[in-house]
């Protein structure tokens, strides 16, 4: 490759703002010259020096850079991008101004094919690190890379309001976000001009942005003190398709309920897929589902097998997901509960379970009452690869085989990595 420079510029250098450098007694350059190895879970290049690894944000494998050195631990350096010197052949112009300083995307500085590329290497060497297991070959679902978010958190600061800096907790103001839907950039823009009104509650610090292109909900996540009541009469004349308090939600052949406390998928385009895919080969008599929100998962299933249990913990979620049963004519047997502690109580074992846990995922004892009760085909969706490989860790040895992995890019442009796993009992 010929060589070439991209200069990071004053936008990238202002985006960091890390402690200072402590060498624990050990001359460290302020500069280096490094050449990035691989990408690692959390956005960073790794490259190394010295026999310490650095780790730096906005690279490519195999690229040549020149770095400033920020921090340092035992064994592990911090450093900011200064100037790429030879890019790699996935590198792109990002095409959003507030990329470099805001904290809400890592990956807008590759190609979209680079990026699930990246993802996949990033998982497959999670689980092998981490569970020990070699993995079965990964598939990967893509998804349209801009406009596919249908919720995001926003935090607030006098008249601005945007996310927080990357690697900070500096507001970056924005005036639209384009990894997100075109219903939430018209409330991003109706928000800022509200803002500009003496009338706005300067105590609220952060919200919640939910919608289906027609409804959009208004979430306050973080405020002084609770706003009043002719606030959100005022965003009701001011944003468009305000939502009071719930939402429907279109979900392949079933429409979902989701209110204010509720979960819901975020990538408006991959719901259907996402479902196919974790119900592949799905069938019995009986099925559990764990982690079950407000029954994305659980209708479907309720379709396809003549008893269904769904547990959830979420008052609000468990909720919704009776109230979209009944709507559909289903049969589902809702138990608010922590899945774990349901799990204890089981006896009866299931021919399917599905399970979509939060980014802690199963944990420990879930993994123990899996193995205990061995359901023939279990399927994880996960938000983690991290949690995921610890769980694979365990339930592989205890009797599981991976049937398959795949990888649902349920977020573009970012470093998270949705999988869907796919597990046998032997």
């Amino acid at each position: 490759m010929a060589h070439a420079t991209v200069r990071a510029g004053p936008a990238l250098v202002a985006a960091f703002a890390l402690r200072p450098l402590e060498s624990a007694g050990v001359a460290v350059p302020a500069e280096a010259e490094l050449t990035v190895e691989k990408l690692i879970y959390g956005g960073q290049g790794l490259a190394r020096m010295e026999g310490r690894v650095v780790l730096v944000p906005f690279v490519l494998p195999g690229e040549r850079v020149r770095v400033t050195l920020e921090a340092e631990k035992p064994g592990l350096v911090e450093a900011s991008l200064a100037e790429v010197l030879e890019p790699a052949a996935g590198r792109t112009d990002p095409p959003c101004p507030f990329f470099y300083r805001c904290g809400g995307c890592q990956y807008q500085h590759m190609t979209y094919e680079t990026q699930l590329e990246q993802k996949r290497a990033i998982l497959r060497e999670v689980i092998r690190r981490i569970a020990k297991i070699e993995p079965p070959e990964i598939g990967a679902v893509p998804s349209e890379p801009w406009g596919y978010r249908n919720r995001t958190q926003l935090h607030l600061d006098g008249s601005r309001i945007g996310y927080f800096g990357f690697g900070t907790h500096q507001l970056v103001d924005i005036d639209r976000c384009p990894i997100s839907s075109p219903m939430i950039n018209q409330a991003i823009a109706a928000l800022r001009d509200m803002m500009r009104d003496q009338r706005f509650p300067r105590f609220l610090r952060s919200v919640e942005l939910f919608t289906n292109e027609t409804d959009l909900q208004l979430n306050v996540l973080e405020s002084m003190q609770p706003p009043a009541r002719r606030f959100f009469d005022w965003c009701a004349g001011r944003i468009p398709g305000f939502a009071p308090d719930a939402i429907s939600y279109p979900a392949g052949e079933f429409t979902c309920r989701v209110r204010r406390r509720s979960f819901f998928q975020v990538n408006r385009f991959l719901i259907g897929e996402m479902v196919s895919r974790a119900l592949e080969r799905a069938e019995g008599s009986s099925a559990l589902d764990l982690y079950a929100g407000v029954g994305l998962f659980s209708l479907p299933l309720a379709r396809r097998f003549g008893e269904v249990t769904a547990v959830e913990a979420s008052a609000s979620a468990a909720g919704d997901l009776e109230f979209n049963a009944r709507a559909a004519g289903l049969d589902v047997n809702v138990r608010q509960q922590r899945a774990e502690e349901y799990l204890l109580s089981l006896e009866r074992v299931p021919d399917f379970v599905l399970a979509d846990p939060p980014r802690a995922g199963l944990g420990r004892h879930a993994v123990r009452e899996l193995l205990r009760l061995r359901p023939p085909l279990v399927t994880i969706v996960s938000c983690d690869p991290a949690t995921l490989a610890r769980d694979l860790g365990l339930l592989v040895p205890g009797g599981y085989a991976v049937e398959q992995l795949t990888l649902m890019d349920l977020f573009p442009q970012t470093l998270h990595i949705e999988t869907v796993a796919r597990l046998r009992a032997r």
